[in-house]
């Protein structure tokens, strides 16, 4: 440990941060140019040569061109998936769903054969539509 001072330990330390952030970097570039459904294919293929040709300086003009458009994407993924857990949740936990016609018939015939009264059907029938 002698011929390696501590201080080049932490420039090595930050090197390999910086290579590893790097990367992240540029995996998430090429994810969101898969992405996005805006961009054609020609587009998406002169950016990606850019980021292979390029790597640094691509990688930047990327995030500084598209960056604001690539978290709006990032937002509308994130509560697209929140919305199909949610309704994944439901439905399993809910059964299968009716519809409010379907609810609304089911609530009639129960009335015409007495199993319910007048005012029970027409207290269903307004917290349904409601």
């Amino acid at each position: 440990m002698d011929d390696y001072p501590l201080l080049n330990l932490f420039w090595t330390m930050l090197y390999l941060f910086l290579w590893v952030v790097w990367f992240f970097l540029l995996f998430k570039v090429i994810t969101d140019l898969f992405r996005d459904h805006e961009l054609n294919g020609w587009a998406k293929a002169g950016w990606l040569i850019l980021v292979i040709v390029l790597p640094y300086l691509g990688v930047f003009i990327y995030l500084i061109a598209r960056g604001r458009s690539m978290g709006e994407r990032d937002m509308k993924q994130a509560r697209e998936n929140q919305q199909a857990f949610q309704d994944y949740v439901q439905k399993a936990a809910g059964g299968p769903q009716h519809s409010p016609a379907e609810e609304l018939a089911k609530l009639s015939s129960l009335k015409e054969k007495g199993d319910i009264t007048a005012e029970e059907y027409d207290r269903a029938k307004a917290k349904l539509l409601a």
